[in-house]
């Protein structure tokens, strides 16, 4: 064998080997280069779960949110609409006639006046002199003071032990506490 030919072999050989080693390294790339993308592909999935479940959870936190300020919203229309019937009872009450309004006025102080107590008027009370007459009144000795009470209608008792007050505003507010929620489940059926 001559010497070019020995070069020739040794260069082909090296050629081959070049070419086995460019092979094997293009496979590897080509196969870190899957693993990578698969990678990618499995990490890119978990974010768009992650990212789903982000958002559900926001928009459920924002529904509850606005299914709260909706039944505030409505707690507050129901709780007007009962201040307003409340607010038309007191004004029925201020607005009684006399043969009711003493009635009404001989009940309270048959049931709460005591001895000596002193009945106090609200200053728009139109029955006041009709009251100073009531048989009650002089069988417990009850006196009419000559002062008014701050109160919207009705009157207040003053006693030596204790005050009651049986205004109007007091019994409205004392039917509020018992009857509500019968009275919004009447108004608001379903």
């Amino acid at each position: 064998m001559s010497k070019e030919s020995i070069v020739e072999r040794i260069i082909s050989d090296a050629e081959k080997e070049a070419e086995n080693i460019i092979s094997q390294a293009e496979a590897r790339a080509a196969q870190v280069t899957d693993d990578a993308s698969l990678r990618a592909e499995r990490k890119l999935v978990g974010v768009k779960a992650e990212v789903a479940q982000k958002v559900k959870a926001i928009l459920d936190g924002k529904a509850a949110t606005a299914r709260l300020d909706g039944a505030k919203a409505e707690l507050a229309e129901k709780r007007r609409v009962i201040d307003v019937v409340y607010k038309n009872a007191l004004d029925a009450l201020i607005d009684l006639d006399k043969k009711s309004s003493l009635a009404l006025a001989e009940w309270l102080l048959v049931e709460f006046a005591e001895e000596g107590d002193e009945i106090t008027f609200a200053p728009s009370y139109k029955y006041c002199a009709e009251i100073a007459k009531l048989d009650i009144v002089k069988e417990k000795s009850l006196k009419i003071a000559q002062g008014k009470s701050p109160v919207s209608g009705g009157f207040v008792l003053r006693g030596k032990y204790s005050d009651k007050d049986v205004s109007y505003d007091a019994l409205i507010e004392l039917d509020k506490e018992k009857h509500q929620a019968e009275i919004a489940a009447s108004i608001f059926k379903g």
